[in-house]
This record gives structure tokens, sequence and C-alpha cells, in this order.
């Protein structure tokens, strides 16, 4: 799916960060024309303001006079927020990772619109009705504490030790991208839902509990609190910049390979959008090769394009990271079809 590097600029424009919008709907967003509303799974929003969201964010707003108002949260928990306000609409552009892009597109809440410089996105990273664009490239992966824990586990079957007990976190699935992300890898590493369900549900021991969000298991691996959690390559390659105890590593099966798949951010237009025309601008300038070209060594990811090639230092380091873990496809189609059964399926396992 993608790769992924770390911030490294700090932000001189403003980004408008909508707090209010976050706790009650958006009434001030639908009668200001020089706004844009997104609703976003996190990760590409900076901890210190020097995310590429950051920068992009800041960069248009100079460039057109729209402002962005932001509201973050999980894939999931995006969506499901969209869907309740589809008589009402908010948003302007949704953003999130797979499968929750195909679960608001079958559920009607994109609308056609394709992109400037969309034509040079992979087939696999865009829809084939045109309903939404990967924007920023990114693989799923998860972290350890590299003091506490030096040597990142090398298997499923290594976290199942003793010392692993309440030292271990992975975000909810059903809720967080990356949560549902441990589905999709679990099953396709122990070749299925049922034998993926029997690991799940022994891991359940060490396991913390459930977590709505991905990011927030970042800073307790860093300080020590947890030893492993999930996460994702873009998002904790760009928070190490700040917490430096992260590690990244993927998950063999036994003495098998790593393994891990693509979980690019996805972007799309919202259906019925207040500012159609605002978030129309606002995809093609995350598409633009200016806006790409950050992907890397603003962002923590790679450009979703294929004709921007990153090459600087961070894109560097991020290609070296995946150096022989074996890339796989989801079956996505499968995915959105079956979501529910999958996450029923981990809940009756674990108890959650």
């Amino acid at each position: 799916m993608r790769t992924y590097a770390k911030p490294i600029a700090a932000v001189t424009g403003s980004l408008v960060l909508a707090a209010g919008l976050t706790a009650c709907g958006g009434s001030s967003a639908a009668s200001d024309e020089k706004t844009v509303t997104v609703y976003s799974a996190d990760g590409l929003k900076g901890e210190a303001g020097d995310g590429w969201y950051d920068r992009v964010f800041a960069d248009f707003e100079k460039k057109t006079g729209i402002k962005v108002r932001y509201v973050e949260g999980g894939s999931g928990e995006m969506v499901q927020r969209a869907l309740r306000e589809k008589s009402n609409t908010q948003a302007d552009v949704l953003v999130t990772l797979p499968p929750f892009i195909q679960q608001a597109g079958s559920k009607g809440l994109l609308q056609k619109y394709t992109p400037r410089g969309a034509d040079q996105v992979g087939g696999g990273d865009k829809a084939s009705d045109g309903t939404w664009t990967s924007v920023v490239n990114n693989y799923f992966g998860f972290i350890h504490n590299k003091k506490e824990l030096p040597a990142a586990p090398k298997s499923w079957e290594e976290l199942l030790d003793a010392k692993f007990k309440n030292k271990l976190q992975y975000s909810t699935p059903g809720v967080a991208g990356d949560g549902t992300a441990v589905l999709i890898k679990a099953m396709h590493d122990f070749g299925g839902q049922e034998p993926a369900m029997e690991y799940l549900k022994k891991l359940q021991a060490n396991n913390v509990g459930p977590s709505s969000s991905t990011s927030k298991l970042a800073p307790k691996v860093d300080k020590g609190e947890l030893l492993v959690a999930n996460g994702d390559v873009q998002m904790n390659f760009a928070q190490s910049r700040t917490m430096p105890n992260l590690g990244i590593w993927f998950p063999a099966k036994g003495d098998g390979k790593p393994t891990t798949f693509a979980l690019p951010y996805a972007a799309g237009l919202v259906d019925k959008a207040p500012h159609t025309e605002n978030g129309k601008k606002l995809l093609d300038f995350m598409l633009s090769e200016e806006a790409q070209r950050e992907a890397s060594a603003i962002g923590g990811g790679f450009p979703a394009r294929k004709d921007v090639k990153a090459t600087d230092a961070h894109a560097i380091a991020l290609a070296k990271l995946l150096e022989g873990v074996e890339v796989f496809e989801p079956d996505w189609a499968d995915i959105d079809k079956n979501l529910t059964t999958y996450v029923d399926a981990w809940k009756s396992a674990t108890g959650s």
C-alpha cells in the first residue's frame, strides 16, 4: 500500500482547527463560503503542527484564501459521524483508511469526483467509480519500545509471552482503521478467520484493552507504559520525530517472512457537501505535485502519485525499513462486504 517518512519541517502558515466542530455540528461552516471541512482519520496532522496536513492546509489557505476546518478521529468513527449527518451534511472531504473508505462509498456518502493528478494514482489506490482517491501512501505495522525492548519481536507467537501482559495494546477493530488492519493481517497470516480468531483469543490475555484511536498508543509505547502496539508506518515514522523510543516492525507467522499490506489515506468528496467546489479545490491541491512532494519529507508517507518520486532521506530510510517484508493485497471487496461479520467474530473471540 505504501511507504512513509516522518515530518521534519515546522509549518509557518496557520491551520484553522475546528475544535468546536468536533463537539457539535458545524453550522458556521455552512454559512462561510471561504471554508472547507475535512473529516479525517488521525495520522497526517503533526503533534507539534509539523505534519503533512499542517503544511498542506496552510499552503492551500495561502493560495486560495479558503480556511480548512478539521475534525479528526478513527476511520470508522469518521464514517459513522458522516452517516449520522447525512440529512444535514457538515463535511466536505472525508479521508479514511481502507476498508472504511470503501464503506463510505457503499453507503452513499461520497460523490464522484476525479481530482487533477488522479490519472497518476495506481488503479488499486482509487475507486473504479471515481468516488475516492488515495492521497498519501502507507503500510500497516507495529511498534515497540526500543529502550525497554531493544530487539523487536519477530512473530505473532512471541506476543503471547507473559512478559507482554498489560504491556501490549491494539486499537479497536471496526472503529480504528489500524485496528481493523490487525484483523486483516491476522486472517492473512494465519490462513483464515477461524485460526486468526483463535490466536487473538489467546492474545487477549496480554491486551490492555480497547482504544478508539491508534495514534494515542504511540506515546504510551515511547514512555514504556506499553512494550508493543499496532500502528502504521506513516504515522509512527512521523511520531518518532518527537518519540525517539519508537521502533517499527512487522510480525511474521512462526518462522515465516514478515508481512504487511498497503493502507493508504484515501480521500473523497462528501455527497451533498456544503462547500462542494471548495472540497474539489482541496482534493486537487492534495494531489498536486507540490503537496505530493511533501508526503515523504514532511508527512512520513509516500506519494500517492506514481510520477512523483520520493528521494529524500526519509524515503530512503522507509524503503530500507520495508526490505525483506512481503507485501500482500487484501481482498477489499470481501472485507467491505463481510466487515461486520469479522468484527463480530473478533468480539466473540476476545470478549470485547
